[in-house]
C-alpha cells in the first residue's frame, strides 16, 4: 500500500480490516487473514471464547505479531451491555481499542444513534480508543468526531447484506467534513465494492461476511486486498473528470504533417 494511516496512537499500512467470525473453522480463518494482508482484525467478544488458550481455541490460530486485535461489542442492544462488553474486552485482550456497536433494530441491525453517542461518551472517559459503527449520516459522524472518537465507521449497507455502497453521496459528505479516519463498515459484497469505497477517499474498509461467507474465503480475502489497494491507488492518482461528450484520446498537436 502506498501510504500509512493512523488510528489513535497506532499506525497501519494495510487499509483492509477484516472480521474473525463466520468462517467454517479457525484454520480457514487463519488462511484468510493471511491472504487479506490485514493488520487489524475485529473480534466479537460476546461470540468468541477468548479465555480458551488450548490448541483448538481462537488464540492458537491468531498471530498477535501480525495482527492488531480490534474487539467489538457486536450483539449489544443497549448502552449498559456495550460498555460492559468493552470493559471485558480490555481486560481479556489488554487492548484499549474498541469498535462500539449499539444495535437499535433486530431486523435491520441498524445502530441506535442515541445509545451509540452515550456509550462512546462513557468509553472515551474510560480511556478507550473508540471506533463507533454508525449509520451513513453526516450529522451523527460529525457529533462522534466532536465528542473525541478516534474514527467513524459508517455503514455501506446493512450488516451482511452484500449490497455494496448504497449511498456514495452521504459518504462523500462524511469524508469531506471529518478529519478523523473514515472506515467504511458493513454491507460490502465483493472486491469492486471495496474499490469504490477507497476511490471515494475512505481511510479503510472493514468487512467480515463478504469474505467468510464466500465459497472460497481465502480467494475472496485476496480479492478484497487487491480491490482495496487498487481503489486507494486510484484515489491517490486522481481520476479524470467525467464529461458528457467525447474527448480525443490522441493529441491534436505535434502530429507529423499537421
Amino acid at each position: 500500500m502506498s501510504s500509512t494511516w493512523q488510528v489513535g496512537s497506532r499506525t497501519f499500512t494495510s487499509r483492509l480490516i477484516v472480521g474473525s467470525g463466520k468462517y467454517p473453522n479457525f484454520s480457514v480463518m487463519r488462511e484468510a487473514l493471511e491472504a487479506s494482508g490485514a493488520e487489524m482484525v475485529t473480534v466479537a467478544i460476546r461470540r468468541v471464547d477468548l479465555s480458551d488458550r488450548s490448541e483448538k481455541g481462537f488464540w492458537a490460530f491468531f498471530d498477535q505479531k501480525k495482527h492488531t486485535i480490534l474487539p467489538n461489542t457486536a450483539g449489544c442492544y443497549d448502552v449498559k451491555s456495550a460498555v460492559t462488553t468493552a470493559r471485558l474486552a480490555r481486560e481479556v485482550t489488554g487492548s484499549d481499542l474498541i469498535k462500539v456497536e449499539v444495535i437499535g433494530d433486530e431486523k435491520t441491525l441498524f445502530p441506535d444513534n442515541e445509545g451509540l453517542l452515550e456509550a462512546c461518551k462513557i468509553l472515551l472517559k474510560d480511556g478507550f480508543t473508540v471506533l463507533p459503527y454508525c449509520i451513513d449520516d453526516p450529522v451523527i459522524c460529525k457529533k462522534l468526531e466532536e465528542m473525541g472518537c478516534h474514527a467513524v465507521m459508517p455503514l455501506a449497507a446493512p450488516i451482511g447484506s452484500g449490497l455494496g455502497i448504497r449511498n456514495p453521496y452521504n459518504l462523500r459528505i462524511i469524508l469531506e467534513q471529518c478529519s478523523v479516519p473514515v472506515i467504511v463498515d458493513a454491507g460490502v459484497g465483493t472486491a469492486s465494492d471495496a474499490a469504490v469505497a477507497m476511490e471515494l477517499g475512505a481511510s479503510a474498509v472493514l468487512m467480515q461476511t463478504a469474505i467468510a461467507g464466500a465459497d472460497d474465503p481465502v480467494k475472496m480475502a485476496r480479492a478484497m486486498r487487491l480491490g482495496v489497494e487498487a481503489g486507494r491507488l486510484a484515489y491517490e492518482a486522481g481520476r479524470i473528470p467525467m464529461k458528457l461528450y467525447a474527448t480525443a484520446s490522441s493529441p491534436l498537436t505535434g502530429v507529423v504533417g499537421s
